[in-house]
């Protein structure tokens, strides 16, 4: 899942980074609010991880502005702010949850995990399709029961395309999710990660349609498939 950080704090905002990398989501960040509008101008995210007290353009106008836009992405806001009145002013301007400084990343990461499922309307801890499981907060795949490993990228391409079953997504889009900014996009990625959930899980389970993109259908699994 690709998710922007904004943070103006550059130690925290390195820690936090690391921190959401090494659980699987690709992160941009951005260090004040007017480069976080920009970003979200032109990007898409699955999440936001916001402050508010930011220079440039407050956390608390970026959101209000967000909103605005009609934009549904979920916000957690991170802030050293604890007061309830500032919880209120944050939830208020449009926040989905609030977490205050100092905090555990095991919390953050899995409060983003809720949030996801919650955008995805997904009201259980695991996705499951046929015979497939998937359990964010634990990385844990498996099929019939067994366990497979698979690498950071596999899990979340396949995170991607279980959370939206039936809706056939671009080979860009799908790079959207595997890579943040600065990150090198290796060639034909998205086909190779492909290629290997495949191979692991079931040539069935993932349809390609040519020059459109991936889908794991609804109803069942797909038509086997030759290799591609």
């Amino acid at each position: 899942m690709r998710v922007l950080l904004v943070e103006d704090d550059a130690l925290l905002g390195d820690g936090v980074k690391a921190g959401l990398k090494q659980a699987g989501f690709a992160v941009d960040w951005t260090h004040d609010g007017q480069a976080a509008k920009l970003a979200l101008e032109t990007e898409e995210y699955a999440l936001i991880v916001l402050d508010l007290g930011l220079p440039k353009l407050s956390g608390t106008e970026l959101l209000k502005w967000l909103r605005a836009s009609h934009s549904k992405v979920p916000v957690l806001v991170l802030t050293a702010r604890d007061t309830v009145a500032d919880r209120v002013a944050g939830l208020n301007a449009g926040a989905d949850d609030y977490l205050i400084k100092p905090f555990d990343l095991d919390e953050l990461i899995a409060r983003l995990n809720a949030l996801l499922r919650r955008s995805a309307g997904q009201v259980t801890l695991t996705l499951q399709h046929g015979d497939i499981e998937l359990t964010p907060s634990t990385h844990h795949v498996s099929k019939n029961g067994q366990t497979v490993e698979l690498s950071a990228r596999e899990f979340t391409l396949l995170h991607e395309l279980l959370l939206h079953v039936g809706r056939v997504q671009s080979r860009e889009q799908l790079e959207q999710h595997l890579y943040g900014w600065g990150e090198e996009v290796e060639s034909n990625s998205v086909e190779v990660h492909i290629h290997h959930l495949r191979k692991k899980l079931g040539t069935e389970l993932i349809r390609t349609l040519r020059g459109v993109g991936y889908v794991i259908d609804k109803d069942g699994y797909s038509k086997p498939l030759s290799k591609s």
